[in-house]
């Protein structure tokens, strides 16, 4: 079971209601088990985050990150993040906005092929 904070638990519901325009394209093709039959949740507490998408089942996390992510300061907090998440035995992508909106399929290939390694 991974480690679960409940203060995050509200957090966590205001980024579902205000997920970004590529969460929720990623989100459109993930969601029901549309991806290898396999559940995926968003916007989970995972330890002290909210990841933006997780499969407990794959022990797989996927991050879309936005164009701020690219600064230093930013960089090394998702270092450290995903140290954090690796740690749980967790596997991590990670894709920018851009990706996600103009090569979606590229994204989903990547995430499948990941998924296929991990069932």
């Amino acid at each position: 079971m991974l480690n679960y904070r409940p203060d995050l638990k509200p957090l966590a519901r205001g980024l579902r209601r205000n997920m970004t325009e590529a969460e929720q394209k990623l989100w459109y093709h993930l969601r029901r088990k549309q991806l290898c039959n396999v559940q995926f949740n968003r916007q989970r507490p995972v330890g002290p985050y909210i990841v933006d998408f997780i499969a407990p089942s794959a022990k797989l996390v996927i991050e879309v990150d936005g164009s701020q992510h690219l600064t230093s300061v930013h960089q090394g907090a998702d270092e450290k993040r995903t140290h954090f998440l690796q740690s749980q035995q967790l596997l991590v992508l990670r894709f920018d906005n851009l990706q996600v909106l103009n090569e979606t399929n590229s994204v989903l290939e990547v995430i499948e092929a990941n998924l296929n390694r991990t069932l």
